[in-house]
């Protein structure tokens, strides 16, 4: 082991990388250290020493998956069922990618925690908050602009349903174009859904 003051021998975002893919594969709990140090390349003190707790990993690899395939166009488009299809069809195609594990690391890495790894499944919850806030407010301007008279909440809520839906069928084994009929499917709803 290097001691103290020599440098690393190992690349840390290509680990932070490894780390990410398991827990995606298999959540939070599901992956124990000595399965996370086999996949990282790296001994159990190095990980302790770089990444300071397994929380603390759990939480860098979430910030990784977050900035990798995002599509920061799903808000820009012109209307908001234009956004909602993008941002529908977009994770479709990243939940059955696959390259990657299935479905959505921020859905389904902690749905189920003991109670001592609850910051961990709350911090997942604060993401999908967030993620909502952004959804009613581009469906709020939708709204301001005369697009539908139903409720932007409503709205979000319904598709973010579909969505989430989707992250777990795509666990089962769903294919993208088994996601992309789903979009179809739940976009042919937009009209009743905006309707007052």
């Amino acid at each position: 082991m290097p001691g103290p003051g020599r440098p690393r021998g190992f690349d840390r975002q290509r680990a932070l990388a490894a780390a990410m893919r398991l827990f995606w594969e298999r959540g939070y709990e599901g992956a124990a250290i000595s399965d996370l140090t086999a996949a990282m390349g790296i001994g159990t003190r190095s990980l302790y020493t770089t990444f300071g707790s397994k929380e603390r990993l759990f939480r860098e690899a979430v910030e990784l998956y977050n900035g990798s395939g995002s599509d920061p166009e799903f808000y820009a488009m012109p209307t908001g069922r234009e956004s909602v299809e993008r941002m529908l069809r977009a994770r479709a195609s990243v939940y059955a990618n696959p390259n990657t594990p299935a479905g959505c690391m921020v859905v389904l890495a902690a749905t189920n925690v003991s109670v001592e790894n609850e910051p961990v499944r709350a911090m997942l919850h604060d993401i999908r908050v967030q993620d909502r806030a952004a959804l009613v407010a581009r469906l709020t301007r939708a709204h301001a602009d005369g697009e539908f008279a139903a409720d932007p909440e409503t709205i979000a809520d319904f598709f973010l349903s579909v969505l989430y839906g989707m992250s777990v069928r795509a666990r089962d084994g769903a294919s993208t174009a088994d996601l992309l009929a789903v979009v179809d499917s739940a976009m042919t709803a937009w009209d009743a859904v905006t309707r007052r």
